[in-house]
C-alpha cells in the first residue's frame, strides 16, 4: 500500500514548483515596492497558487482514459465560454485596451483564452491519437487529413481570440499547434511545405507593416494601431518614439542595471508598467542580477525537460497523454521565449506573461490546471514503470 501511494510524490515535479512558486513571490514582492496600483499583489498571488494546488490535488483522482473520453467536453465547453464572452455585456465583459478579453465578476477578472490553451491541447492530443489509431499505416492522404483535422480544432479558438482581439494570444495557439504537428510524425514534406508557406507569409506581412506602417495601422484599426508601433519597435528601437519604446528602455535598462548579483529584495529603482506580469524578468534581473535570471532560466529548462522525458516515457502506454506533455511543452516554450524576449528586445512588446512567475489569476490557474495533467501524467508513468520492473 505504502509503495503505491509513494506513485503520488513525484518529487522532481515538487521541488520544481516550490521553487518557481518561492522565484514568483520574491520578485512580485519587488515588483510591488514600486506602488503602481495600490495592491498587495504577493497575497493575491498566493491565493491563486492556494487554488492552483487544490486544482492539482482534485485532477489525481481522475486517470488518462477518463480525461481522453472526455476531452470533445473539455474542448467544446472552453470553446462555448469563449463565444459567451464575446456576446456578454460590458457590465461583466468590459473591453480593456480595446480588447474584449476578461470576464469581470465579483472584482476578479478571469482570462478565459488562458484556459482554453489547455482545453486545446488535451482536445488536439485525442484527435491525433484516435486518427493514429484508425491509420496504423500513414499515408500522405491520411497525413494531410490530420492535419486537417489539428488545423480545425485550434481555428474555432483562435477566431473567437483574434474577435476580442487578442493577436499575442491567438499567436500562442498558432505556435502549440505548430509544435504539435511537427512532433505528431506527420510526413516532413508535407511540414516543410506548410514551414515555408507560413515563413513565407509572415515574411509578407511584416514586410507590410515595415513599408507602410500608416496603412498597416489603418488596417488593423484604430484601437489595435499600437500593435504596429510595438513591430516598428521591435524593428528598430532607435528610430520609434511610440510607448512601447519607452517600455523596452524601461525594462531593458532595469535588467541590465542588475549586474551580475542584482539590487536585492525591495530596492527596484526603475520604473515601468506592469512590473509585476508582463515584465516581471526585468525585475527579476534589476533584483537579483544576472545569476538571479541565469537560474530562472534554469529552472524552465529543468521544467521543459522533465516535460520532455515524461512524453517520451509515457508514449508507449498512452500516446495521448505524451501528446498533452508536448503540447504542454510548447506552451511553457513559447511564454517564457517570448516574454523573456521581449525583456531583451529581440521580441516585440506584448502582453505574455511568464507562466509560474508573472502575477496573475487566469495566468497562474490555467497553467496549474495544466500543471495537474501533468503530474497525473507523471504518476500513471510511474506506475507503468514500476510493472514493468516486476
Amino acid at each position: 500500500m505504502s509503495k503505491k501511494q509513494s506513485f503520488y510524490i513525484q518529487n522532481d515535479l515538487i521541488m520544481l514548483f516550490i521553487m518557481f512558486v518561492c522565484v514568483s513571490l520574491l520578485s512580485i514582492y519587488n515588483a510591488q515596492q514600486l506602488d503602481q496600483y495600490g495592491s498587495n499583489f504577493v497575497l493575491q498571488q498566493i491565493l491563486w497558487f492556494t487554488i492552483g494546488v487544490g486544482i492539482v490535488a482534485a485532477i489525481q483522482y481522475l486517470d488518462i482514459d477518463q480525461i481522453q473520453r472526455a476531452s470533445v467536453l473539455i474542448y467544446g465547453f472552453g470553446v462555448f465560454v469563449l463565444a459567451v464572452l464575446l456576446i456578454s455585456p460590458e457590465a461583466i465583459a468590459k473591453p480593456v485596451n480595446g480588447a474584449k478579453s476578461w470576464f469581470q465578476l465579483f472584482g476578479v477578472s478571469l482570462q478565459p483564452a488562458e484556459f482554453t490553451k489547455i482545453t486545446t491541447i488535451i482536445y488536439m492530443a485525442a484527435v491525433i491519437h484516435r486518427h493514429k489509431q484508425k491509420f496504423e499505416k500513414p499515408t500522405v492522404k491520411s497525413d494531410i487529413l490530420m492535419l486537417l483535422k489539428i488545423l480545425a480544432v485550434v481555428a474555432v479558438p483562435v477566431l473567437l481570440i483574434m474577435q476580442q482581439p487578442d493577436f499575442g494570444t491567438a499567436m500562442v495557439y498558432l505556435f502549440i499547434t505548430g509544435m504539435i504537428i511537427i512532433l505528431s510524425g506527420i510526413d516532413w514534406k508535407i511540414i516543410t511545405t506548410l514551414i515555408v508557406s507560413i515563413t513565407a507569409f509572415i515574411g509578407a506581412v511584416l514586410g507590410f507593416i515595415v513599408q507602410f506602417p500608416e496603412l498597416a495601422k489603418t488596417v488593423v484599426g484604430e484601437d489595435q494601431a499600437y500593435q504596429i508601433d510595438r513591430i516598428m519597435t521591435w524593428f528598430d528601437p532607435t528610430q520609434s518614439t511610440s510607448d512601447a519604446n519607452w517600455h523596452f528602455n524601461q525594462a531593458y535598462m532595469a535588467l541590465g542595471s542588475g549586474q551580475l548579483f542584482g539590487k536585492g529584495i525591495g530596492t527596484p529603482q526603475v520604473n515601468f508598467p506592469e512590473a509585476q506580469t508582463d515584465f516581471i524578468f526585468s525585475i527579476i534581473g534589476e533584483s537579483f542580477g544576472f545569476v538571479g535570471s541565469a537560474f530562472v532560466i534554469f529552472l524552465y529548462f529543468m521544467l521543459l525537460y522533465k516535460l520532455v522525458m515524461i512524453g517520451l516515457s509515457i508514449y508507449k502506454h498512452s500516446p495521448f497523454a505524451a501528446y498533452i506533455c508536448f503540447g504542454y511543452l510548447s506552451l511553457m516554450l513559447i511564454h517564457v521565449f517570448q516574454n523573456i524576449g521581449m525583456a531583451l528586445g529581440i521580441m516585440p512588446v506584448t502582453g505574455i506573461p511568464l507562466l509560474l512567475i508573472s502575477y496573475g489569476g487566469s495566468s497562474v490557474l490555467s497553467t496549474m490546471l495544466g500543471f495537474g495533467v501533468i503530474y497525473r501524467i507523471a504518476v500513471e508513468n510511474s506506475i507503468q514503470n514500476d510493472y514493468l520492473f516486476k
